[in-house]
């Protein structure tokens, strides 16, 4: 049976006028299991109109009061977690403790944002002048818009519309168009926990909502999580139309294994980093730089038999399934094509997953575990972003060459490094220029009280999403310099001498 999903505005489902339709497919049988509507340029900016009138009263709602929302929607969210991880799976793939995950670090910013009210204090000096005290007050945008991907359908849409909603902005969230059902779902929640109609809408589309959020002059700013093409392309569309925009593209993380580093710690790091969620992650470690061929050899040793053991297959097989399929066919063959082509440029293909099938599921969207070793610079497996369950191998004879691999790449996303060095640690946290560090953690994705964004072609824009950034972001100062004059009046002044 194949539903028919909707838009949510004002508070309510509201059926596409356009006409035009994408396929949501079930990954893990290949069976299109629901439509989604893709909108005009005109229901977007019919959404933003009812956004913008909805936000005058939200914007000037207590923090305090906007804070018990966010309070009410963790309980939701706790309350409906099954729901909503059974939900996310069946659309996207990942199994139902990944899925629960997915939630749950969304869920956290949404904790974090409860503090709104501390973290929207201004700043206050008290006779900077004679009678004269100066204020600063951080104030909503208005309408801001968030574009999320399909690989983290709960998690990222709550990393923008949390922190937007709790610094009074309504919002306007163009989902991926893959997995659409949880982000409905979460517009859902955020009504039930008293949001007001019309401050979270919920618009389903592709390219042409993209350009109608970047062409509607309303949507003061923009957040983006994606492809580092389309990262480009929104943040030099936004930014040259005057909007406020962060954009957050591709990956390449590489993890450093140094000669010193527990191989066995290391292996199962690398196992989790580079094969879970079938590698559809951007924090996904997707190259192993071991320090020396000793180091290589027995890291390949122990990573083999782990992959080999790995168990792929459908969310409904249960808990113990270590990966599901990849979000479509397209990808898959992405994926695949890739893998051939290391294959074709020289790269050593140790674990073989390209004859991967699984009874009862031929037609759905499996990869099986692919390992390279012996990966140079120049390969395309080293340079472009798989996204998919493949770890390559780049074996550096020194601590200085594995750490060029890392700087060298045009992204810089995640990287870790395993040692038992504190010195080599520090020194590898203070050089590497990428935005994510992790020391003996294989995917530092820090925790939603600090922020999380990359460098170079990973990120665009100066602010990060979620933590103190993500309220600077989505608020503008204004400073005001008040004069409450004592005495009698003597006339006009024309100097300010702040410092009498």
């Amino acid at each position: 049976m194949t539903t028919e999903l909707t838009h949510y505005i004002n508070g309510k489902h509201v059926k596409g006028t356009s006409g035009r339709f994408a396929d949501v497919f079930n990954p893990a049988t290949g069976e299109v299991q629901g439509r989604v509507p893709l909108a005009s340029a005109s229901e977007l900016d019919h959404a933003v109109a009812e956004a913008a009138k909805a936000q005058v009263k939200w914007g000037s709602t207590n923090p305090q009061r906007r804070a018990r929302v966010m309070m009410e929607f963790v309980r939701l969210l706790n309350r409906d977690m099954d729901k909503l991880a059974e939900a996310l799976s069946r659309e996207h793939g990942k199994t139902i403790p990944d899925a629960k995950g997915d939630i749950q670090r969304g869920l956290e910013v949404i904790e974090f944002c409860i503090g709104a009210p501390h973290l929207l204090k201004g700043e206050f000096t008290d006779a900077a002048g004679p009678g004269i005290d100066m204020y600063s007050m951080r104030q909503a945008l208005g309408v801001v818009a968030g574009i999320t991907p399909f690989n983290f359908p709960a998690m990222i849409p709550m990393w923008k519309f949390g922190p937007a909603l709790a610094c009074g902005n309504a919002f306007i969230l163009k989902p991926s168009e893959r997995d659409p059902s949880v982000p409905l779902m979460l517009a859902e929640l955020m009504s039930e926990a008293g949001l007001p109609d019309g401050v979270l809408q919920v618009v389903n589309g592709d390219k042409e909502a993209v350009d109608a959020i970047l062409d509607n002059e309303t949507v003061q700013a923009i957040g983006f999580v994606g492809s580092t093409p389309i990262a480009h392309y929104i943040y030099s569309r936004g930014c040259a139309a005057g909007k406020r925009v962060q954009c957050f593209g591709g990956a390449k993380n590489h993890m450093i294994i140094m000669p010193d580093a527990d191989l066995d710690q290391a292996a199962d790091a690398l196992i989790g980093a580079g094969y879970g969620a079938a590698g559809e992650r951007c924090m996904a470690i997707s190259v192993a730089v071991p320090v020396g061929d000793v180091t290589a050899d027995a890291l390949i040793e122990r990573l083999i038999p782990r992959i080999e053991k790995l168990k792929v297959g459908p969310y409904t097989a249960g808990d113990d399934v270590d990966y599901g399929p990849v979000v479509t066919a397209a990808a898959k063959k992405n994926i695949l094509g890739l893998v051939q082509s290391g294959i074709d440029q020289g790269a050593k293909l140790v674990v073989d997953g390209r004859d991967f099938k699984l009874q009862g599921y031929e037609d759905g969207f499996f990869v099986g575990p692919h390992l390279f070793d012996h990966v140079t610079t120049d390969m395309d497996i080293y340079k472009k972003e798989i996204f998919g369950p493949v770890l390559s191998t780049v074996r550096a004879k020194t601590y200085e060459e594995a750490l060029a691999y890392a700087m060298d790449h045009e992204y810089g996303n995640g990287t870790a490094i395993f040692t038992r060095d504190g010195d080599t640690a520090r020194d590898f946290a203070s050089r590497i220029n990428i935005g994510m560090v992790g020391i003996n953690v294989p995917i530092p994705v820090p925790l939603a009280y600090h922020t999380f964004g990359g460098w170079k072609k990973s990120g665009f824009g100066d602010l990060n999403q979620h933590g103190p950034h993500s309220f600077l972001f989505y608020t503008r100062t204004k400073t005001v310099t008040a004069r409450w004059p004592s005495g009698i009046r003597q006339g006009g002044e024309f100097n300010f001498k702040p410092m009498d």
